[in-house]
């Protein structure tokens, strides 16, 4: 899971929205705002709201604002939220006397999800930023507002250098909003180093100095009084971090005294918060309690000792050998094949079963013991290497089964309804384990518990062993005290048809492949789901869309949906076309350039929607940028930009854009020669795919060929795509798809489909066996039976875009039909209309990567013979003669 999803469901029950969203909303016996947040503004200053930040500078004699440095040291402010009206209080009574920019967090919501639990840590405990303007005015706020804050507590700053023990924290970084392109190819924030050279402004949660910046004398002791916090006096060997929250980590390590294998959790005061307010420090607490009163039941990791470094609490627990119920998936369950046997899936079914049976009795042992476990998910669930017992590992959140209390912090795909109480925390669990052992999608709950009945039937169709009192069961544990959308009752599971899209008891929706009436659906949707009032975004869809340009690009912007609407057939969005014109003039700052990410996409899906001016008037002011810094890619970088030039060169009739587009084209293919004749390592350490890796380019390449002839252009485009193939591996099953180290990818963005579908394209001009055979496995590994998500970019959709375009002799119908049925298995309503669930599955998009507008885009060129519909410069492919 992906931890950054999480504090997006909080402000919607449909779709992603920013946080700020919830705390602006007033909530039953909360504070909207800090009363000092309330003030008036002072005389000749102005105030802003930026994101969760309320920032006030100070205006000149003109009632302009006072320029700040583009860069230098700044001081950040931590609090809790007992104190924060009051240090917010200090710090303004002592700031605008002084004329001393600054910025806090205004309100306690805001507050409270920055030190959440799975808030960035980078950005954890701060509360106000100070803007001095050079050392010596840093110096002085230091100690004169340290007097005043002194005895405050707050969260420590991870990224930050502490003065002396108050909550003041001081780093070295931007002032300004500058940008500039990383290695990777993507626009962040920016420091000018010391050659005047805009360089990443790195905010990892620890502490840097950039190496051209010195630091003050006065913060030498500072920086002293921190390193001499050492594990090196502990009778412990650290060895390996396990996992980081922002609460601490998690660590393995070893009993120097005993050789004993330990495991060590700490826990951050004031940080990692839950919903009840209690920070990691109160959480740990609770798991060595609960770990005590669960001793000797063989089910938890025995507590072994506690013990204080600094101000962080430590918990040392026995090392439980294993692996975690999920990391069992990708090689077990069945439908990650595409033609699994009768007698895998029996097996498997077998297995499953017998292991929830482990954890039922586990959860049972403890309720003996008066413990609820509260947090009961895949992750959470150790097995034996023998597979014959289960550990339960993470009691953070276990509490006393008296107590009767509800769920503070949970997995999205097992997070309780509010109804829940106690003990039936852990009963809700072990129901939505029974579908997440077979379809691990539950995340669908969290939008609308009524599909668990949906998701038992495919279960049973796919799992004919599995009993159906197994599956009634959960369903009735989980649908207990639901109401569907339309207010009825959630029917029984036993009553539900057996086939069909009944959605929690809601009117049933479109059967993806019921084209055009599908289509319709789809549109239907994503207009109603459509917010032109919005200036951040038009329609819902993934997390990205909330940074610079996301609300309005190709992959998940406005830009986007326009774009597939138009390919589809669906009637036309006048009011969508103008918001984007409005909300591109002028174009605002930090949009990236790129094809996916940014303005070359916006410009492609205006000019082909008949906006040319604007189009044209968008490449140009992307070309005063240094665009050939950009990376090779697809995605943000200079293939997608060099497509894009081209296409509007012979389109447009720009002419003097080709010259751009060849020499876009000549950096790529320069690179492309570089990396080919370089050591590559095997592919090690390199993304690969279509959207970030060297497919991208072959796609520009072939493009570039088909235009010019050049032979030499198609040459390189096969070295571009060897490039990627490096980066695949065989299956077990004889699927090839991209290995990025910990997991291995076949979607159409960042795997080894997006590889086929260029591979197809290259072989419509060039013979090659091994590309033929890279093909074949391609071609497995996008006809499995289960994908987790229904997305084109990362899902399903994808697999359906790439089996209707290949010319593949052995791609059949049959397999197509199956990929379109299957992805019904995501379905869900919306506003009464066919939508689908976006990345992370926990509320649904309507973007063109991760939502509905992909699925509607796939489904588009599957099934419509006299549709366009393809992804921008992959048009339907044409067999060679």
């Amino acid at each position: 899971m992906d931890k950054r999803y999480e504090v997006y469901c909080l402000a919607d029950r449909h779709f992603y929205e920013t946080p700020d969203r919830l705390a602006s909303a007033q909530q039953p016996g909360v504070t909207p705002k800090f009363s000092t947040a309330e003030r008036p503004v002072p005389e000749s200053w102005k105030s802003s709201v930026n994101g969760d930040w309320l920032m006030l500078t100070p205006l000149d004699g003109d009632g302009q604002q006072l320029p700040l440095p583009a860069q230098g040291w700044k001081i950040h402010v931590s609090a809790t939220r007992e104190n924060a009206d009051k240090v917010a209080s200090v710090v303004w009574d002592y700031c605008v006397p002084r004329g001393v920019p600054f910025k806090f967090v205004p309100g306690p919501v805001l507050l409270h999800l920055r030190n959440s639990k799975y808030a960035a840590r980078d950005g954890s405990g701060k509360f106000a930023t100070i803007y001095p303007t050079g050392e010596e005015q840093l110096q002085q706020i230091l100690r004169e507002l340290g007097k005043l804050l002194e005895g405050h507590e707050g969260p420590y700053i991870l990224t930050d250098l502490r003065w002396d023990e108050g909550p003041l924290y001081v780093r070295y970084g931007a002032f300004a909003r500058r940008m500039c392109v990383d290695k990777r190819g993507t626009l962040v924030p920016a420091l000018e180093n010391a050659e005047g050279v805009l360089v990443p402004d790195k905010r990892d949660p620890a502490f840097r100095v950039p190496e051209w910046v010195k630091l003050p004398a006065f913060l030498e002791p500072q920086l002293a009084a921190r390193n001499t916090t050492t594990v090196g006096d502990l009778p412990y060997r650290i060895e390996k971090a396990l996992h980081f929250s922002n609460g601490g980590g998690v660590y393995r390590g070893t009993d120097t005294r005993t050789g004993r294998k330990v495991v060590l959790k700490e826990a951050r005061p004031h940080a990692g918060l839950g919903s009840d307010g209690a920070d990691a420090v109160t959480r740990l607490e609770r798991e060595r309690t609960a770990l005590e009163r669960a001793a000797g039941l063989a089910v938890a990791p025995e507590p072994l000792d506690w013990f204080l470094l600094g101000d962080h609490q430590f918990l040392v627990m026995e090392y439980i050998e294993g692996r975690t119920l999920n990391s069992f998936f990708a090689e077990r369950h069945p439908l990650l094949s595409a033609e699994p046997s009768r007698d895998a899936i029996a097996e498997y079914t077998e297995w499953a079963l017998r292991i929830h049976g482990l954890v039922e009795q586990a959860v049972e042992a403890l309720h003996g013991r008066g413990v609820v476990f509260n947090d009961l998910h895949m992750f959470n669930i150790l097995i034996a290497p023998d597979e014959q017992s289960v550990t339960l590992i993470d009691f953070e959140t276990a509490a006393d089964a008296e107590e009767d209390g509800r769920q503070v912090v949970a997995h999205p795909g097992f997070v309780a309804p509010a109804d829940r109480r106690g003990a039936d925390v852990d009963r809700y669990a072990l129901a939505c384990l029974r579908i997440a052992l077979f379809m691990p999608v539950t995340t669908l709950f969290a939008v609308d518990r009524g599909k668990a009945a949906h998701l038992a039937d495919v279960v049973a169709a796919e799992f004919p062993d599995v009993p159906r009192e197994f599956l009634d069961t959960a369903v009735a544990e989980i649908c207990r005290g639901y109401r569907a959308p339309d207010g009825a009752a959630q029917p029984a599971a036993a009553e539900a048809p057996a086939s069909g899209l009944h959605l929690g008891g809601a009117t049933p929706v479109a059967e993806p492949g019921d084209w055009p009436y599908s289509r319709d659906s789809m549109a239907k949707a994503i207009l109603a789901a459509a917010t032109p009032e919005r200036d951040d975004r038009l329609f819902p869809g993934d997390i990205a869309q909330f940074t610079e340009g996301g609300g309005l690009g190709l992959a998940h912007g406005a830009a986007g949906v326009l774009y597939a609407l138009a390919q589809t057939g669906a009637e036309r969005y006048e009011e969508g076309e103008e918001w984007l014109l409005a909300h591109t003039d002028p174009v605002p700052f930090g949009t990236p350039l790129g094809l996916y990410d940014g303005i070359a996409g916006i410009a492609y899906t205006l000019h082909r929607l008949g906006h040319t001016q604007r189009a044209l008037d968008l490449v140009e002011f992307a070309l005063r940028e240094k665009w050939q810094r950009l990376t090779t890619h697809l995605h943000g970088g200079l293939a997608g930009l060099g497509l894009v030039l081209d296409h509007l060169a012979w389109t447009a009739g720009e002419s003097q854009l080709n010259d751009l587009a060849l020499e876009a084209t000549e950096i790529v293919a320069s690179r492309v020669a570089e990396l080919r004749d370089g050591d590559r390592a095997g592919g090690k350490g390199r993304r690969a795919g279509l959207m970030h890796g060297m497919t991208g380019p072959a796609l520009l390449l072939i493009r570039q060929y088909e235009a010019t002839g050049a032979p030499e252009l198609l040459e390189l485009a096969g070295d571009a795509l060897r490039l990627d193939l490096e980066c695949c591996v065989e299956q077990k099953g004889g699927g090839l798809q991209v290995n990025e180290g910990w997991r291995t990818m076949p979607y159409v963005g960042d795997g080894s489909a997006g590889i086929g579908m260029v591979l197809d394209d290259y072989l419509t001009h060039q013979d090659d066996d091994a590309f033929e055979l890279a093909r074949d496995g391609i071609l497995t590994a996008a006809t499995s039976r289960f994908y987790a998500q229904p997305g084109l970019l990362q899902g399903r959709a994808g697999m359906i875009l790439h089996l209707s375009r290949t010319t593949m002799p052995e791609a059949t119908s049959g397999q197509l039909a199956a990929q379109i049925a299957a992805l019904g298995w995501l379905a869900m309503p919306y506003a009464g209309q066919l939508a689908f669930p976006g990345h992370q599955m926990m509320r649904l998009s309507m973007d063109l990567a991760t939502g509905t507008v992909g699925c509607l885009l796939a489904l588009g060129a599957a099934l419509d013979s006299g549709s366009t519909a393809q992804l921008p410069f992959l048009p339907p492919l044409r067999r060679r003669p």
